[in-house]
């Protein structure tokens, strides 16, 4: 049995490759894709790695981003907190508009994501990122299709 990664891998190409994820990007669409290796990263490892994946998505004009937590096991509020009011403010402006989120397997993960996001948007009711296309979607082909 081959995961949707596997069946994708002719158009991802990996561009960053870093201790906790890896940054890819599809080939023929301005999508890139971060996917989590490792069921946890650290505040200052996830700044550093979507400071490095907002220069690659300016670079190559990506308007989609899809982050693949499926290996995530730990959730950490102030990492989403900072990914949403600041990192995402940023992207905003350089055209990056449609997020796809694609979530671990796990109900305690899923639901610390839903009480975690109705936190930060209840305390950040003017920020951009409102104006973004967030879903969450159940396989990557389906989070770069749609």
């Amino acid at each position: 049995m081959t995961t949707d990664t596997e069946q994708l891998s002719s158009s991802l190409k990996e561009v960053y490759a870093h201790k906790h994820a890896k940054v890819s990007l599809v080939e023929g669409k301005p999508v890139a894709v971060i996917e989590a290796t490792s069921n946890y990263i650290p505040i200052e490892e996830f700044q550093d790695l979507f400071n490095k994946a907002g220069e690659i998505i300016k670079e190559n004009g990506v308007t989609k981003l899809v982050f693949d937590k499926r290996k995530l096991t730990v959730f950490h509020q102030p990492s989403m907190e900072w990914y949403f009011t600041d990192w995402k403010e940023h992207m905003f402006d350089a055209g990056l508009k449609t997020h796809r989120k694609i979530l671990p397997n796990n109900t305690v993960f899923q639901e610390s994501v839903r009480i975690g996001r109705e936190k930060i948007d209840d305390e950040n009711p003017n920020l951009r990122y409102h104006k973004m296309d967030i879903q969450y979607k159940n396989t990557l082909q389906e989070a770069i299709d749609q």
